[in-house]
């Protein structure tokens, strides 16, 4: 009979094993009492190192810009006075012309049939008062000698005053049919250049046609016509001093025209009508400057903005770039003595290219900080970076 038997567990084995366990605990011990011990404390940040600049008053001068559009001082629809067939054409479309100069020939004939008739009828007009006088010549002597009653004599002095009538009438007959002729010569009502030709040769034209024959523009000055809101043009009458809307015009400065490629009109305009009541629809008020044009560059139906400068006297040039905006209000952040930072709300009075102009919150001679705002806090500590300093005034005194 065969026996098994197991191995029992050596000596040494247990020993190990007991080792490690040991080992294992004193590991935890020290892990957990390097967690309940105090943490070394760690060294503060330095305060940031942040741009500042001295702010200052001085005399600046805004620009705000409004559309405009443009039109000849002269700048009409040229439209047949009566009905006919054109004949001729004598200019091309774009073509400037003088005053006076023939533009288009209406056919002539009918008008001057209707001259010769005219005429004719004058003529047996002016033969009907010789013949009506001849009849008074004969009855007045018959009359004296009782020969005729006096009311034949009546009844031919009333004929030959209906003849005179007939004369006058005639002569109007006469001028209309002359001046209808007349109008068969379309003439340039001023100088200026030729718009579109819509009819050509051949074409039947009359005054009620919808579509002029051609428009003309006297471009040698040009009108800009722009809008001031209420706001803007209470604003405008406050910034300029005088008695009346004439007297007003008279202190305006030039103008400047920012054409449509944003480029600058070359020669300053001046404001010469403000309208006398504002429009009810949009609720502006329209005003006009002229401008020289002699090279022609500006036609009518070009667009622009009219480039108002406003003046500001003792007032403050701050960068939008060292402003922040919250709900609706603007602030900066003024450094104090002990370079500490206070948030502070300004009023703009106006903007100059980036910068804003300051009415209030701020006076001559505070420091501000120009970047890095988005991590500053009231009341932080800041280190002022001193080298930007110069930079940073020359931005405010711009």
């Amino acid at each position: 009979m065969n026996h098994i038997y197991k191995q029992a567990p050596s000596f040494n084995g247990v020993k190990l094993f007991n080792e490690w366990i040991i080992l294992l605990g004193l590991a935890v011990v020290l892990f957990l009492a390097s967690c309940t011990g105090k943490a070394e404390p760690m060294a503060a940040a330095p305060p940031p190192l942040l741009p500042v600049a001295t702010v200052t008053t001085g005399e600046q001068e805004t620009f705000v810009d409004y559309p405009a559009t443009i039109q000849g001082t002269t700048d009409v629809e040229i439209r047949p006075q009566i009905a006919g067939t054109i004949d001729r054409i004598y200019v091309n479309e774009g073509q400037l012309v003088s005053k006076g100069q023939l533009l288009l020939q209406i056919s002539e004939l009918p008008f001057k049939a209707q001259l010769n008739n005219a005429k004719a009828a004058l003529q047996a007009a002016q033969a009907a008062v010789l013949n009506a006088q001849l009849e008074i010549d004969k009855l007045s002597p018959l009359v004296q000698s009782k020969v005729v009653s006096d009311f034949q004599l009546k009844t031919a002095k009333t004929t030959y005053q209906i003849a005179l009538a007939n004369v006058e009438q005639a002569k109007a007959n006469v001028n209309t049919a002359q001046i209808n002729l007349g109008y068969t010569q379309i003439k340039a009502p001023s100088s200026g250049y030729i718009g579109r030709l819509p009819k050509k040769q051949g074409s039947l034209v009359s005054p009620s046609d919808p579509e002029p024959l051609t428009q003309l523009s006297d471009v040698n000055q040009v009108y800009a016509y722009f809008s001031l809101s209420e706001t803007d043009f209470i604003n405008f009458n406050a910034k300029y001093e005088g008695n009346s809307v004439a007297d007003r015009i008279s202190h305006l400065p030039a103008v400047e025209l920012v054409l449509a490629n944003q480029s600058l009109y070359p020669v300053k305009g001046k404001i010469d009508m403000i309208n006398g009541q504002f429009d009810k629809t949009t609720g502006a008020i329209t005003l006009r400057a002229v401008f020289a044009n002699a090279k022609g560059s500006l036609r009518s139906g070009n667009t622009g903005k009219i480039r108002l400068g406003l003046s500001h006297e003792n007032t403050i040039l701050v960068p939008q770039s060292a402003t922040v905006e919250m709900q609706d209000k603007i602030f900066v952040f003024a450094v104090g003595k002990d370079n500490k930072v206070n948030k502070v709300a300004i009023a703009i009075d106006g903007k100059n290219g980036t910068d804003y102009l300051i009415k209030d919150g701020l006076k001559s001679g505070d420091q501000i900080v120009l970047s890095g705002l988005d991590k500053l806090q009231d009341g932080q500590l800041i280190q002022p970076e001193k080298k930007a300093e110069r930079t940073a005034q020359l931005i405010s005194k711009k």
